[in-house]
């Protein structure tokens, strides 16, 4: 069997006078410790040194406490690099992301590495500051040097849609944000119930139409939830108003809400994020429009400051910790079975927290027509 060892600092013998700086007579360094000297001084089998270096079951609690203190009072401890280059497994999964400023992106990554630890696995960060094809082929490389044995991709803007980036082949890898689930195995929140159901909750309350902030552009989330929006307006048989365009940021939500301040017609407003209708909320108290009880604002991705908002925020609750509870069980599942990325996208369900930034219209503004119900709840 071969031993993995692991260099130990230098350190003088017990009893004897430190020379040469080493600690050892001659000023030779200290030999390397391995199983076999822990195995010697325990008084077991390099075999069951192994196992308990390894983590493995089988050993009684006497004599795996037993090997424990041998190797502490020689210094031993297990070469991870060896063992994984013996077994071909390194207990560490890389995340590729474009950013880590969105709420879903860094609650995406926290889940991840939150899960990846509970099953023993380290996790590997690479951010890509511009998401193009040489970019995400040189993480993947990266990730490689690096010794990941699968890699999730927070993919926030939507460029495997596209066909411009293709991941490597026979590659473990996850996939979230993307509609690229007839090619890779994708896990993501179900965007577009989601913003149905806010649709239907202001229409339910006898809105006559719904106003919608966007997230950004290259955003495939973003660009979900408004299509959605739309489609939902659509089916009710209600105007579609111009969509104003935002960024994620309070910001931008706050500068929508200068301009819908002044729609006499807007009495609801579906922003794409909490961020952007927590710009709106200040918007609308400094031109004097109550919320609820003139605009009904409600958010998406239910941040643990929305609870919070003046008035508490109605918004669309994401399960983030979910979503990377399935990113994880996904790529353990290609690592233990040996295979590839299978296409197929797995959909966290999405629902709707109902609080006090929405309530029926004014009475002074143009009648809704009832929307048939009742609604799916979450």
């Amino acid at each position: 069997m071969a031993l993995e060892t692991q260099e130990q600092p230098d350190a003088a013998p017990k009893g004897g006078a430190q020379r040469g700086g080493s600690g050892i007579p001659g000023g030779r360094r200290k030999q390397r410790v391995s199983m076999a000297d822990v195995a010697k001084l325990a008084g077991v089998s390099s075999q069951t040194v192994s196992r308990v270096a390894n983590g493995h079951p089988g050993v009684i609690g006497s004599t795996r406490e037993h090997v424990l203190a041998a190797m502490r009072e020689l210094g031993y401890r297990p070469n991870s690099a060896a063992r994984a280059l013996r077994y071909g497994q390194f207990n560490t999964i890389g995340v590729i992301l474009f950013s880590l400023a969105s709420t879903g992106n860094s609650r995406t990554v926290e889940a991840i590495a939150t899960h990846a630890a509970a099953e023993g696995y380290a996790t590997t960060l690479i951010p890509i500051d511009v998401p193009t094809q040489d970019n995400v082929l040189g993480a993947f490389t990266r990730m490689g040097e690096l010794a990941v044995d699968a890699v999730i991709v927070i993919m926030e803007i939507h460029l495997l849609d596209a066909g411009t980036v293709a991941l490597p082949p026979g590659v473990h890898v996850v996939v979230v944000d993307s509609d690229a689930g007839d090619r890779y195995s994708v896990v993501d929140t179900d965007q577009a119930d989601g913003a149905r159901r806010a649709v239907h909750h202001l229409l339910g309350l006898g809105h006559r139409t719904v106003w919608h902030v966007t997230g950004p552009q290259s955003s495939y989330a973003g660009q979900r939830r408004t299509e959605a929006w739309r489609a939902a307006l659509e089916e009710a048989g209600r105007p579609v108003p111009p969509p104003l365009h935002g960024d994620w940021s309070a910001d931008s939500g706050y500068a929508a809400g200068l301009a819908l301040a002044d729609e006499p017609d807007c009495t609801a407003v579906f922003a794409s994020n909490d961020q952007m209708a927590l710009g709106l909320l200040r918007a609308f108290h400094e031109r004097g429009r109550s919320v609820p009880g003139q605009i009904s604002v409600v958010g998406f991705d239910d941040i643990p400051d929305s609870a919070h908002f003046v008035p508490p925020l109605t918004t669309v609750h994401q399960d983030f910790a979910e979503v990377g509870r399935r990113c994880v069980q996904r790529v353990l599942r290609q690592i233990r079975e040996g295979q590839a990325s299978e296409p197929g996208t797995d959909l966290v369900p999405a629902h709707l927290v109902t609080r006090s930034s929405t309530a029926p219209p004014p009475q002074d503004a143009p009648p809704g027509r009832t929307v048939p119900g009742p609604w799916p709840r979450g």
